[in-house]
Order: C-alpha cells, then sequence, then structure tokens
C-alpha cells in the first residue's frame, strides 16, 4: 500500500512544535537560520519546504539528531514504530509499563472497530 506523504503542512506544525518545545521565537530561529522571522513563519505554515541543510541547522538548533525530526513527520508505519519506541525509551521503567500496556489495550479496542 502505497505511503500518503506529509503535506508541508504537517512538517511545519512538526517543526512549530519542535521550536516552542525549545522556548525558541521564530525571530531566535530566523536568527540562526541566517533568514528573517517571516521565512521561518513560512516554513512553519508550510508556504514553503525546507532544503535539507536548513532541516539539519534545526535539528542542531533543537538539540535532536535530523533523523528525529524526520521521524516525527514520516506517516511511514515502520517510522512511526520507531518514534513511539524512541519516546518509550526515554521513559522510567515504571511509566514504561504503562505506557506499553496503555498502547496494548488502545491496539486491542481499535482493532476491535474494524
Amino acid at each position: 500500500m502505497p505511503v500518503k506523504e506529509p503535506s508541508p503542512q504537517h512538517i511545519g506544525r512538526q517543526l512549530a512544535k519542535y521550536r516552542r518545545a525549545r522556548g525558541l521565537t521564530q525571530e531566535q530561529v530566523g536568527e540562526c537560520l541566517e533568514i528573517g522571522a517571516e521565512a521561518v513563519s513560512r516554513f512553519e505554515r508550510g508556504v514553503v519546504e525546507l532544503t535539507v541543510n536548513k532541516l539539519l541547522q534545526l535539528a542542531d538548533m533543537y538539540g535532536c539528531p535530523a533523523d528525529e525530526l524526520l521521524l516525527a513527520i514520516s506517516p511511514r508505519p515502520q517510522d512511526q514504530g520507531q518514534r513511539i519506541a524512541s519516546l518509550i525509551n526515554e521513559l522510567g521503567e515504571a511509566d514504561k509499563k504503562f505506557a506499553l500496556e496503555f498502547l496494548q489495550t488502545l491496539a486491542a479496542h481499535l482493532a476491535r472497530r474494524k
């Protein structure tokens, strides 16, 4: 089954989410990328697509690997599985157990709805 590509708007929302999580303004990101805040806004609204170089710069600025940014916006099931595993691995043991039990319950519920 072909995988639907993420829309530029979806990618932009994810980038904005990462920026806000790091407590940065569009102006601060623009300064680091040597572009204006309006250009950052256009990235985040999905009006303009990022170059690989800008994506790498954002990953450095947001303190994460570039693949984390890519996984966050990928609709591919294997990428989403890797993202979920990564999120769970960051938890303490009790929280990991809770998260896994929750996901199992959720998956079983959703499977029954089919």
